[in-house]
């Protein structure tokens, strides 16, 4: 998939049909970031990346979670204490018969994860995030 090379990536919101998203995403990507699957606990590729960078869409490339909000929550995702709030969105989620909040990537509506009040202060926020819907990109060393 060619995303736009702009200075503001955000500016360019990225729409694709299923088969769009399918030619660009693996066949897991593609069943939690358009499909809202979860992916098994303690299986993703970034659940213990310890490395200095910024997490990106998996879909689009936005910047959506920061490496210095990251921590080991347990639960076997990656987890953040806070987002990049200009670059996802949450919205009211009642499936499954549960009530959550959904973390989608505002670029590209993927869904991310979820959120929940049980994280470490002063946010007492856990974005409980889908290590498949995430890239990273380590910062470069001084």
């Amino acid at each position: 998939m060619k995303i736009p090379k702009t200075k503001n990536r955000m500016a360019h919101k990225v729409r694709l049909s299923d088969i769009g998203w399918k030619k660009s995403l693996t066949a897991e990507q593609f069943n939690i970031l358009r499909k809202k699957a979860t992916e098994a606990p303690f299986t993703g590729k970034l659940l213990h990346n310890k490395n200095t960078g910024a997490y990106l869409c998996a879909g689009c490339g936005a910047e959506v979670f920061s490496s210095d909000k990251k921590f080991d929550s347990g639960t076997g995702w990656p987890s953040f204490s806070g987002a990049v709030k200009k670059n996802v969105e949450t919205r009211k989620d009642t499936s499954h018969g549960l009530q959550r909040t959904e973390v989608l990537c505002k670029r590209c509506g993927g869904h991310l994860g979820h959120i929940f009040d049980d994280g470490p202060l002063p946010s007492k926020k856990r974005y409980c995030i889908n290590s498949c819907a995430l890239d990273f990109k380590k910062n470069k060393e001084k």
